[in-house]
């Protein structure tokens, strides 16, 4: 019987306060309230998408700007995901997926592979300057990525392959992201133990 693939992650600073809960084997049942409106929308749909169980209750200086307030919900996130895969015994390691949302295409691959790295590009110029939903900057999105590869140790390549409507162009990215995590942390039958010639991840 494997064991529950979960962790709890509790982050305190002088900018923000996070509280989060994370089950990697759920539905996709999701409980986000960061008082970001679009990054809760997002975290959503990452959830929903990556059949991740999540719940956070953030607060932080918003009044100031929401870049604390998201960049700490991505290394709590990211400390989440890190804990709960455990030593990562029989899961995929990789997944690879596009999504479309209208006219926005985007591509995502994953490699839990212990080895953070991010290479994110297509987007349009400009876009990190468009404000979302009257609050969410586009720049939050490479921000967010990099906090969550960081702190759970991926390697991701995201890429926008099209793309005008920066909110599409946003959630087309998190959708992607979400889909190809969900693959990646899958357990495979065929894997036995874990899968790397080294021995661990």
């Amino acid at each position: 019987m494997r064991q529950a693939r979960v962790a709890r992650i509790s982050r305190s600073t002088s900018e923000s306060s996070i509280e989060l809960e994370l089950n990697l084997d759920g539905t996709g049942k999701s409980d986000i309230q960061t008082s970001v409106p679009f990054f809760d929308h997002m975290l959503t749909a990452f959830a929903k998408h990556s059949l991740t169980d999540l719940t956070i209750k953030a607060t932080g200086d918003t009044h100031i700007d929401v870049h604390h307030t998201v960049e700490d919900t991505g290394i709590a996130l990211g400390q989440a995901i890190l804990e709960a895969l455990g030593d990562k015994s029989g899961i995929a390691r990789y997944g690879d997926t596009f999504v479309p949302l209208d006219e926005s295409l985007a591509q995502a691959v994953i490699d839990i592979s212990g080895r953070p790295y991010l290479v994110h590009s297509g987007e349009p110029e400009g876009f990190e300057f468009h404000l979302i939903g009257g609050h969410f900057t586009g720049s939050m999105v490479r921000h967010f990525f990099e906090a969550i590869v960081l702190n759970a140790r991926l390697t991701a390549h995201i890429r926008l392959v099209e793309g005008r409507d920066p909110h599409h162009i946003a959630e087309a990215e998190f959708k992607a992201f979400a889909r190809a995590f969900r693959v990646a942390k899958a357990f495979d039958d065929a894997v036995d133990g874990i899968p790397s010639t080294k021995g661990a991840l």
